[in-house]
C-alpha cells in the first residue's frame, strides 16, 4: 500500500486528483506501480490536464 508521501495530489482550483502508485494511471496508460518521479515531463493530470509541477505530495 503505498504511502501518503508516495501519493500527489493536483493542487488546481477544481480538481483535487491524487495520483496513486498502487493504481497507476489507466488514462494515462501508467502501469500500477510507478512511482510519481518516474512518470514523464509530459505527463498530464487525467482529470484537468494539468502538468506534474500542479501537483505537491500529500505527506
Amino acid at each position: 500500500m503505498a504511502k501518503p508521501e508516495e501519493m500527489y495530489q493536483c493542487q488546481t482550483v477544481n480538481c483535487g486528483y491524487i495520483y496513486n502508485p498502487d493504481k497507476g494511471d489507466r488514462k494515462g496508460k501508467i502501469e500500477k506501480g510507478t512511482q510519481f518521479n518516474h512518470l514523464a515531463d509530459d505527463w498530464k493530470c487525467p482529470i484537468c490536464g494539468a502538468s506534474k509541477k500542479a501537483f505537491n505530495p500529500l505527506g
